[in-house]
């Protein structure tokens, strides 16, 4: 178990990387691949966020939140919007109103976790 003083050292060591040819942002701890997010542009500035992925060794250790975030902060700075597909994008969005303004109202995708997930089960049916 990690303790707070290990996250800090952690997040202090992170970067985020825009892999475009894969279509994913890419959070790294160090030199390690923590997590991903990967991602559809349905416009220059507009990007459906669709499935975020942690890394095993990286897991409980605040990296899904963290790189959700910068990811966040990095599509503002493009003056972007977000449309969330992804369950957890979409929960992190409905708990944290300070990205509401990334939200793209005609199309902000799901409002929670709850129906995201119901989608995704739906279209596996």
């Amino acid at each position: 178990m990690s303790t707070g003083e290990d996250r800090d050292q952690d997040r202090a060591a992170e970067r985020l990387i825009d892999d475009a040819e894969q279509r994913r942002f890419e959070l790294y701890r160090g030199e390690a691949l923590a997590g991903w997010l990967y991602y559809s542009r349905l416009r220059p500035n507009r990007f459906a966020l669709r499935h975020a992925e942690v890394d095993p060794s990286h897991r409980r250790r605040g990296v899904a939140g963290a790189m959700v975030a910068r990811v966040l902060e990095q599509i503002r700075a493009r003056s972007g919007t977000v449309t969330a597909i992804c369950p957890f994008v979409a929960d992190f969005l409905s708990k944290n109103s300070a990205y509401d303004d990334l939200v793209d109202p005609r199309f902000p995708g799901y409002p929670d976790r709850a129906s995201a997930e119901a989608a995704q089960a739906d279209a596996r049916d």
